[in-house]
């Protein structure tokens, strides 16, 4: 072995997967599986007085044994453990998933067993089966990222702007697990420094040097002929090889690889042109909206007596003026946080305060905000409550549970015009990718960033997924204000 490659060898991120983490994933989902189906066995004995049908252990003892098929699909499916697979995709995964195990065992019991098995725990069973199991199995995955366990080591070829934004990705977004080790670049003048703290260890060609010790390289060389690039590839003896294109500004989920004839094709779906994904979504918002509707109902009720006791001179709700889809103007109902004379509130505030001007500017919205109604104002930005009425805009098809957030005109011209025309592509949402990622943190850029991915990108699977972490977002208030 050379000195360079040893030095090489030395200096890389030390970081090895673990053989045993697709077993503990599998474990984890087991037991949220039978602990599904003993809830299910709750719920179907506290309806027993009024159902008046007695169950017995014939009644479930199959269910117990048929869910354990889950997990071998998930396996069949990559799940165990998981490396590479976004959020969004493992989402999708698991549902469809789900649906075809507890499919096949509804068709098993009405056709072989004519009915044997209890209806009441079955369903419970499958209802309890798509929140428990992910959510396990997202506890798991986040003890083992925190005691380092979880993960494969990767490789970065190319050390320049792709692969540094490569690298910052994969540590942000830890839950793909990539663990990046080091950078190869045949820029020498970048040897022996560090790109997002990982070091650059030496040239392209010591890639061989590492076979045993990373198991995935990212090639992020986009400026490689293809004749290079494909003599690159024959030369990498790594299980997993990822390829990072240059295609700025494309989409990049539901990209699927086709082969033409012997040619790479990239066929690239636009799901927003398609009115059966278009129809799947009012129909989410639909079966989710309705409930939530008639939930904040009281809630509402609550909150707005609130606001006139603190604030007794305005109204507890208000409309502003948004755009939505189409370009459309909307009037936006929302709970009132503000004084009654918020706007001349904020131009004084501005003026005997210029050092929070450029904030303003930023985010169009301050920390420390003149405008909001003590202790009950912050409590409704805190938790995002003050957007609760704009549920009867989903209800009235205006608006959607998940999308772009509708900005006033004076923000929305901020933004450049090929920006402010995507937006109006889909209808504009309560919640979005924006309010999960950043919140109030997110400056202009931020906003264009996330909204622009989520348009391109757009899928129910996502949908739902930002639905998720919409939840822990509104609980653990984090950037909100």
């Amino acid at each position: 072995m050379s000195t360079a490659t040893a030095r090489a060898r030395i200096a890389a991120k030390e970081f090895r997967s673990v053989a045993w983490v697709p077993w503990s994933l599998a474990a984890v989902e087991i037991l949220a599986l039978e602990l599904a189906l003993s809830l299910g066995l709750l719920v179907r004995w506290l309806a027993a007085p009024l159902l008046r049908v007695p169950i017995g252990p014939d009644q479930y003892v199959g269910i117990a044994a048929g869910i354990l098929a889950l997990p071998i699909v998930h396996y069949q499916l990559g799940l165990y453990p998981g490396y590479c697979l976004g959020p969004v995709e493992r989402l999708r995964r698991r549902i469809l998933a789900t649906l075809a195990v507890f499919g096949a065992m509804v068709a098993f019991d009405n056709i072989v067993q004519r009915g044997e098995w209890s209806r009441g725990v079955l369903l419970s069973t499958f209802v309890l089966a798509l929140f428990l199991p992910p959510l396990a199995e997202a506890a798991m995955r986040w003890w083992l990222t925190r005691t380092n366990r979880w993960g494969i080591p990767v490789l970065i070829l190319g050390a320049s702007d792709t692969g540094a934004s490569i690298a910052r990705t994969l540590t942000t977004e830890q839950q793909l697990g990539l663990v990046p080790i080091g950078f190869l670049d045949d820029a020498s003048a970048r040897w022996n420094t560090f790109v997002e703290n990982i070091p650059v260890l030496g040239p392209v060609g010591l890639a061989s040097e590492f076979t045993g010790r990373a198991e995935a390289a990212i090639v992020a060389l986009p400026e490689l002929a293809p004749r290079e690039l494909g003599a690159l590839l024959n030369e990498l003896n790594f299980p997993r090889v990822l390829v990072i294109p240059n295609f700025t500004g494309m989409q990049t989920l539901w990209v699927t690889a086709r082969d033409l004839g012997g040619a790479l094709g990239l066929e690239i779906k636009k799901n927003l042109l398609l009115s059966r994904n278009l129809f799947l979504k009012r129909l989410m918002d639909l079966l989710i909206g309705i409930p939530l509707f008639l939930f904040s109902v009281p809630v509402l009720a609550i909150l707005a007596l609130c606001v006139k006791i603190v604030s007794p001179r305005g109204p507890a709700f208000y409309r502003q003026r948004r755009i939505g889809f189409g370009g459309r103007e909307l009037n936006i109902w929302k709970l009132r946080t503000m004084h009654p004379d918020a706007d001349a509130v904020l131009e004084s505030w501005l003026r005997d305060h210029p050092q929070d001007e450029e904030e303003w500017h930023r985010h169009f919205k301050l920390r420390r905000d003149p405008r909001v109604l003590p202790f009950i104002g912050a409590f409704l930005r805190r938790f995002s409550l003050d957007e609760l009425p704009q549920v009867i805009h989903v209800l009235d098809g205006d608006m959607s549970l998940v999308g772009p957030r509708p900005f006033p005109e004076y923000h929305l011209d901020q933004f450049p015009p090929d920006f402010q025309a995507l937006r109006t592509r889909v209808r504009p949402g309560i919640t979005g990718l924006w309010q999960v990622m950043a919140r109030s943190d997110g400056d202009l850029a931020v906003q264009e960033s996330l909204d622009t991915y989520y348009i391109r990108n757009w899928s129910p699977w996502l949908d739902l997924y930002l639905l998720a972490r919409t939840v822990l977002a509104v609980l653990s208030a984090r950037g909100a204000y």
